[in-house]
Formats: C-alpha cells, sequence, structure tokens
C-alpha cells in the first residue's frame, strides 16, 4: 500500500471510529440486509433446486411415445402431387399402435454414453374384485432397466420393483386404490383388458401416497406379461431416456425424432410451463431481497453525508497540503466500502445462523418429516456481497462528491 493510500486509509478510520453511533447503525443496518438475504436466497433457490430435481427425476429425461407429430400424407396426394385431384370422405387405415422398429430406437438413443433407455407398454384395464370395479393404467416395464431410468423403486412403501420378475402375475398399485379395494400384499385379484382377456393378478407392492407424476389409478407390471395381457405381444409404445447430463435432454430429444418421427419430450418441454414460473418468482426473490439492500445502503449514505459535512475544515486542510480533489473523493468513498465490507462479514455470519436454524426446522408432509431444502452454497454468499459493497460504494460516492467542491480558501479564511 502507497504512502498516500495509507494515509486516506487511516483518516478514513479515524472518521468512522469518531462517530461511532452512526458508525454501528450503517454496520447493522447492512449485515440485517445481508443476513436476510441468504436466508431468503437459501430457502427460495433452495426449494427451486429441490424442485427440478424432482422434477427430473421423477421420469425420464426423455419420453419417446408412439405419436407421430405429422401423420403420414395419403397415398392419393402423393402419387398426384400437384395435380386437379381432390380427396374426400376416404378412411384411413386402422393401425395397430406402438414405436415400429423400438428395438433400433431403444440401440440409437443409448449410443450417447451414460444414457440409459428402458421400453415399456401402457395400457387399461378392469380390476374386478368381490363386485366392484375399478379402472387402472397399466405399465409394463423391465424393472432391471427402469430402476434406473426412474425414481418408482424410491416410491413403494411395500415391496421392490424386482419382485415383478419373481412372482408371477406380479402388480405394483398405489396405497390409496389398495385401501379402496381392501387390498394388502400377496392378496390376489381379477384384471380384464380391453380385448376381453382376463387373468388374475397378485398385489407384490404399494406406492406411497401423493407421490408426483403417479396417479392413484396406475400400476406397474412386467412387460411381457402385460404385452400377453393386453394382446400385444412383443409391443412396446413408450421408451424412457435417462442422461448421465439431463440438460442435454432437448438436443438429444429433437435428433431422435428427426430421425424416427415419433414425438419425443424431453423433460424441459413437459415442464416447460413451470419453469418459466420459476423464472418469474426468480425475478420476484432478487427485486425484494435487492431492495433490502438498497435500503441498508441508506445508512452508509446518512454516514458519510454527514462525515463529509461535519469535516469541512479537516477537508480544507488536506486540500491545502496537497490532497487532489480525488483523493478526498476516494476518502469517503473508503470510509463507505469499510463500512459495507464490515457489515458483509457480519451478515454473513447472521446468515449462517439463521440458515442452520431454518435448517433445523422439520415440518410433517405426507406422514413424514421433512427439512426446509436450503442452498448453502457460496454463490449466494457471492452475491450478497457484490451487491453490497456496489450500493455502498454507490452510496458514499455521492455525497464524496461535495467533499470536491469544497473551497479550501473560503473555509480557511472563516468565510464559511
Amino acid at each position: 500500500m502507497s504512502g498516500r493510500a495509507a494515509l486516506l486509509f487511516g483518516i478514513a478510520t479515524r472518521h468512522l471510529l469518531g462517530r461511532r453511533r452512526q458508525t454501528i447503525v450503517a454496520i447493522v443496518g447492512v449485515a440485517v440486509g445481508v443476513g436476510f438475504f441468504l436466508a431468503v436466497s437459501a430457502m427460495m433457490m433452495g426449494s427451486q433446486r429441490d424442485f427440478i430435481d424432482r422434477l427430473i427425476d421423477a421420469a425420464p429425461h426423455i419420453v419417446i411415445s408412439d405419436e407421430l407429430r405429422s401423420p403420414p400424407a395419403q397415398p392419393g396426394t402423393v402419387v398426384y402431387r400437384g395435380g386437379a385431384v381432390v380427396l374426400r370422405g376416404y378412411k384411413t387405415r386402422n393401425e395397430a399402435r406402438g414405436l415400429r422398429g423400438w428395438r433400433l430406437i431403444l440401440d440409437v438413443a443409448s449410443l450417447t454414453p451414460g444414457t440409459i433407455a428402458s421400453p415399456s407398454l401402457t395400457g387399461g384395464v378392469t380390476l374386478r374384485l368381490g363386485g366392484r370395479q375399478e379402472a387402472l393404467a397399466i405399465v409394463g416395464v423391465e424393472p432391471g432397466l427402469e430402476t434406473r431410468v426412474s425414481t418408482i423403486s424410491d416410491r413403494l412403501r411395500v415391496g421392490r420393483l424386482s419382485d415383478l420378475e419373481t412372482v408371477q402375475g406380479g402388480l405394483i398399485i398405489g396405497e390409496e386404490l389398495a385401501t379402496r379395494l381392501g387390498l394388502n400384499p400377496g392378496d390376489v385379484i381379477a384384471a380384464t383388458s380391453p380385448t376381453g382377456r382376463t387373468r388374475t393378478l397378485r398385489i407384490v407392492g404399494l406406492f406411497k401416497r401423493g407421490q408426483a407424476g403417479l396417479t392413484d389409478q396406475a400400476g406397474y407390471m412386467l412387460l411381457r406379461e402385460a404385452q400377453s395381457l393386453l394382446g400385444r405381444p412383443f409391443i412396446v409404445n413408450r421408451i424412457g431416456v435417462r442422461l448421465a447430463d439431463p440438460n442435454q435432454a432437448d438436443r438429444l430429444a429433437r435428433d431422435l425424432e428427426q430421425r424416427f418421427g415419433y414425438k419425443a419430450e424431453s423433460w424441459q418441454a413437459r415442464s416447460a410451463d413451470l419453469l418459466s414460473l420459476l423464472v418469474t418468482r426468480n425475478v420476484i426473490m432478487y427485486s425484494v431481497v435487492g431492495a433490502i439492500l438498497l435500503v441498508a445502503s441508506f445508512g452508509i449514505y446518512t454516514a458519510v453525508s454527514n462525515s463529509v459535512i461535519d469535516k469541512r475544515r479537516d477537508i480544507a486542510i488536506l486540500r491545502a497540503i496537497g490532497l487532489s480533489a480525488a483523493d478526498l473523493q476516494l476518502l469517503f468513498v473508503t470510509e463507505g466500502l469499510l463500512l459495507a465490507i464490515t457489515g458483509v462479514l457480519l451478515g454473513w455470519l447472521l446468515g449462517y445462523g439463521l440458515m442452520e436454524v431454518l435448517g433445523s426446522l422439520r415440518f410433517p408432509i405426507a406422514d413424514e418429516a421433512e427439512t426446509l431444502p436450503l442452498d448453502r452454497g457460496i454463490r449466494q454468499y457471492m452475491i450478497a456481497a457484490a451487491a453490497s459493497l456496489l450500493a455502498g460504494a454507490v452510496a458514499a460516492w455521492l455525497p464524496a462528491r461535495k467533499s470536491a467542491r469544497v473551497d479550501p480558501v473560503d473555509i480557511l479564511r472563516g468565510a464559511i
């Protein structure tokens, strides 16, 4: 540090220590602003990160279905393209739904390193028990692949997904449906498909209540048994793809859809509305906590402004001994930065304490006690520090400009 800089730093320190009450008030204001900024942003960003993690993990990153974005053109319009031909009243040929060449799609989707693809078949059946009937959307899966693609296994209250392979006719349903039908693990129930096929199924597992992406009317079976029950052997109408990097889902989904023509939706496309709401929430959150830091900077403005007014004679003497107007502005900006830095350090401690208190709270959610998801990353500390230092520098610079207008001759002559 040069001699001039050391002189200015020493004078700034003396000014602040000489007005301790205002200094303490300014520092406390910044500390409280930074502390609450950290606490609020930790809750908001933590809940957002937790929500996105659950959103990403709840289902495969890419879902390829047997839906075509653009239906195939009629042969007549293709043969007589541009001719004076109008086709009316024709009936389209009914084709069996399903992914044609699904094994090739599975192989291509799995080419990306770290990517796992899992085939499945969905369809509807009717459960019958003691004169009662319940509609059920069944999903036929390969348990070994499905556990690596989705978090289905983590949502089971009873049983494991691998039980579908060891128990013939195994079925996993939700707790609410099981309660309505009076079913327990090990019980047997009859299921009838739309084609009239009927077979008995055994309950091998129960899903927890209130799971995102899982309705009460959904059940899981082994893929080949679902194909047999629905009368669709070797048919698959859905492929789930999980990537090592979820952010690449959009690009891979576009590539797969362009190559095979089937609808491929990434998790970003499926959740576009929710993600846009998160952006709006972040704008509101940062606006509110930014306003808190802005209000805290008024304490710095008041402290530096009073210092400029009270030290006018000192300013004149400093100008007389050779300090320039820029040096004096730097002097008072240094005062503001010292207040801001001290307030930031204390605010970090306050924010850390608030986060520890918030992190210790437990809330009963879905019969379980859960803690608040908090973002304790260094990024929030850096944002709070940068915003506070910037606000402190601007708040100090505004009154510091007045020091440049002080005429040392007038003050030393006693004219003012």
